[in-house]
């Protein structure tokens, strides 16, 4: 049995996911953007490291990587009920165009920083950069709520 106050935080939350609160959206996201943190990093810090690669291409390289990630984990988990959970190719050509803003905001930051800061520090910061376009463009465009169509 579920203390009564507990579930009340339970039923709203349940139904704040099912209404699809943007709070939630962004959490959901967010957690999706943590594994994709670990595998844009992953992926950056051995090109640059350890193949020797520039910090661009790297950092594209990476982003590659984690975007195609991102794109089916967001189909499934935040966006599911915008893409019905089925993963389609145009509209992972739509994910990985509005990713590239995200790709260049967060390079061009990267390139920038790196100049100021550690480029450790300055990858870390062009992460965030790169999250807050990548989930205003996924939520406003690419996964937004499309009135049906009459066909």
């Amino acid at each position: 049995m579920i203390p009564a106050p507990l579930q009340n935080i339970i039923d709203r939350l349940t139904v704040a996911w099912h209404e699809r609160a943007i709070a939630l959206k962004a959490l959901s996201f967010a957690f999706v953007g943590v594994i994709n943190t670990v595998i844009d990093f992953s992926v950056f810090w051995t090109a640059a490291t350890y193949l020797q690669w520039p910090l661009v291409p790297s950092n594209v390289l990476a982003w590659l990587v984690a975007v195609s990630f991102s794109y089916a984990m967001n189909s499934f988990t935040t966006f599911g009920p915008e893409s019905g959970g089925v993963l389609r190719w145009r509209d992972y050509g739509t994910f990985i165009v509005s990713g590239v803003a995200g790709m260049v905001c967060s390079t061009a930051t990267l390139f920038f920083l790196s100049y100021v800061l550690p480029v450790l520090g300055a990858k870390l910061i062009s992460i965030l950069v790169s999250f807050v376009v990548n989930f205003s463009l996924s939520h406003f465009v690419v996964f937004k709520v499309r009135p049906p169509t009459n066909e």
